[in-house]
């Protein structure tokens, strides 16, 4: 008999405090590949947190984050900094496009950071524009873009490796209702086409209710929201 498949993601009694005051304590969360799960709460519960340290970005007070059975609490900076390289795609809310860098310079970095050649590059790059609806505007500035065009860079971006957990903060937070379900059937075709696993962050009830499984953050935990 074999067990059951290790989880892609996990949290086991996660932590984070500032001082005295809990954000949140004893999350445990299993994430398995193809998986898309959303994660709700009242503002300031500490869902952007909790995503940061599910990707390593932030540090945690108690308890572990595992990567397919990958303790990342043992890892120094540089080391979660490869990992995520290679196997994480982040939305963050503040989009974090680099402003000295065009957009397709944007989307192509992380096929750059990992070694992959201009040829590969610039095809996978195009298409990614393409799929975000900014075909024709790789070559702006990010300034020259408007907010929302600024958060499809981000998703593309997020996007462009084919990676096999994907983060996501707000990614529908400044987008008309109809790019808002463009982007998210993007995120959701990652998701099943790759066996990658989506964690959103949000706030949008219609992107919520795409979502394979729907939890809710509480200082005390996180648990199916009703």
């Amino acid at each position: 008999m074999t067990g059951a498949p290790t989880p892609l993601l996990q949290a086991r009694g996660l932590a984070r405090r500032y001082g005295a005051q809990a954000v949140f304590e004893g999350v445990d969360l299993q994430v398995q590949r193809g998986e898309f799960v959303a994660i709700v709460g009242d503002s300031g519960v500490g869902k952007s947190t909790l995503l940061n340290c599910l990707a390593g970005l932030d540090s945690w007070d108690a308890g572990q984050v595992l990567h397919e059975g990958l303790d990342l609490g043992p890892l120094d900076d540089t080391q979660r900094a490869l990992w995520r390289r290679t196997h994480v795609g982040f939305v963050f809310q503040a989009f974090h496009v680099l402003p000295h860098l065009d957009v397709a310079q944007n989307v192509g970095l992380p096929l750059m950071l990992l070694g992959q050649p201009a040829a590969h590059i610039n095809p996978r790059v195009q298409q990614m524009l393409a799929a975000v609806g900014l075909q024709g505007l790789g070559e702006r500035l990010p300034q020259q873009l408007s907010g929302g065009q600024l958060q499809r860079v981000a998703i593309a971006r997020a996007l462009v490796h084919r990676p096999a957990l994907l983060l996501a903060d707000e990614p529908t937070g400044n987008l008309d209702p109809t790019t808002a379900a463009r982007v998210m059937d993007l995120l959701i075709a990652q998701t099943r086409e790759h066996g990658a696993a989506l964690v959103l962050v949000t706030h949008s009830q219609a992107a919520a209710a795409r979502a394979d499984r729907v939890l809710r953050l509480t200082v005390r935990g996180i648990a199916p929201a009703a």
